[in-house]
């Protein structure tokens, strides 16, 4: 019982430290959108098919990137508490691979949830990209968030904060001597 305990209390931290950077992802995408090209516009042309490199996956991208250092940051020291356990790179490229796998998956929803030929694009009509609640890029970018962030924690919690679990000594942290 103790140990769904304490899985319920780092569900219930990550989810904390996953609030704050679905507020940097968004805040991050909104200022990519408004400094770049219109989100739509397409980058790359792919042949073989309508599918194109758009604007939008570069600007997700971007914002996964800021939030995934700030998660990062945040639930290694609080969440899952493995500052002293394990050394920040060999902690983060394991979260980063975690979240790069995510962000791929997410980009195919992304796309899903924009192309105007899917049928799961989001209705211009009443996401008509008029107003900031109305534009279906903030939208798709939540709805991608909240598919992803399950998976995310429990790979997270299995692989990248693996040496809180098993106190490791021999991946401590060199800032931080005599820590482990």
């Amino acid at each position: 019982m103790d140990r769904h305990r304490h899985n319920l209390v780092l569900l219930a931290r990550f989810g904390l430290v996953g609030v704050s950077g679905v507020l940097v992802n968004l805040l991050t995408l909104i200022a990519v959108k408004r400094l770049g090209p219109g989100f739509e516009e397409v980058v790359l042309p792919l042949p073989f098919g309508e599918f194109n490199l758009r604007w939008y996956h570069l600007y997700s991208t971007a914002a996964f990137l800021v939030a995934n250092l700030w998660n990062f940051q945040l639930n290694r020291n609080w969440a899952f508490g493995s500052t002293r356990h394990a050394k920040w790179r060999r902690e983060y490229l394991p979260f980063l691979a975690v979240g790069l796998a995510g962000q791929v998956v997410g980009l195919v929803v992304l796309t899903a949830l924009l192309h105007p030929h899917s049928p799961l694009s989001l209705p211009t009509t009443v996401l008509d990209d008029s107003t900031g609640l109305r534009t279906r890029l903030y939208w798709a970018q939540l709805i991608v968030i909240a598919l992803v962030t399950p998976l995310s924690f429990v790979f997270n919690k299995i692989w990248t904060f693996a040496a809180v679990r098993t106190h490791h000594r021999d991946l401590a942290d060199p800032l931080h001597p005599g820590a482990s």
